[in-house]
């Protein structure tokens, strides 16, 4: 959980998992610490040059936080802490993100969120389909929750500009 002392006023999040298909949207806050899934946004990354991807989480930006909330993107690192050919892709989005929607962009350790999903729904009674579709927004949910837990979870910070 963020400690109260290092936020100045409650805050907040909108975390990303993003994915080539699917991106799950998370949201939570400074006050509560809770991390819950809030659905996903169904454009591949890659349509219009990442365009549409972009217009589409910019818009639940818009609709969700207010103009000092913060974004927390998962940052797929190597198992052996290392950045991968998939972490540009993502460092990319992040500073496209920044730009557009010109709020901080966090990046967070994301490795083991898509097994701690897994591992939430395995005795849910849902089928193989329904639970694919609601993987990745718990896997953002994970990462909010990693981040608002542990503060050490952020790898880096994208600022809009920068």
């Amino acid at each position: 959980m963020v400690p109260l002392a290092s936020v100045a006023a409650a805050m907040r999040f909108l975390a990303i998992d993003l994915g080539d298909k699917r991106t799950g949207l998370a949201l939570g806050d400074s006050v509560t610490g809770i991390a819950s899934p809030a659905g996903l946004v169904e454009i591949p990354i890659d349509r219009a040059g990442g365009a549409a991807l972009l217009d589409a989480i910019a818009m639940r930006v818009e609709d969700e936080l207010s103009a000092n909330d913060t974004l927390v993107l998962g940052m797929p690192l190597n198992m052996d802490g290392t950045e991968g050919p998939r972490a540009k892709i993502v460092r990319a989005f992040a500073a496209k993100l920044a730009g557009r929607t010109k709020r901080s962009v966090v990046l967070v350790d994301e490795r083991k969120t898509s097994q701690a999903a897994d591992d939430r729904m395995a005795r849910s009674g849902l089928t193989h389909g329904q639970k694919k579709a609601r993987r990745d927004a718990i896997a953002a949910a994970e990462i909010l929750r990693a981040f608002l837990e542990d503060p050490d979870a952020e790898i880096d910070r994208v600022e809009p500009g920068s």
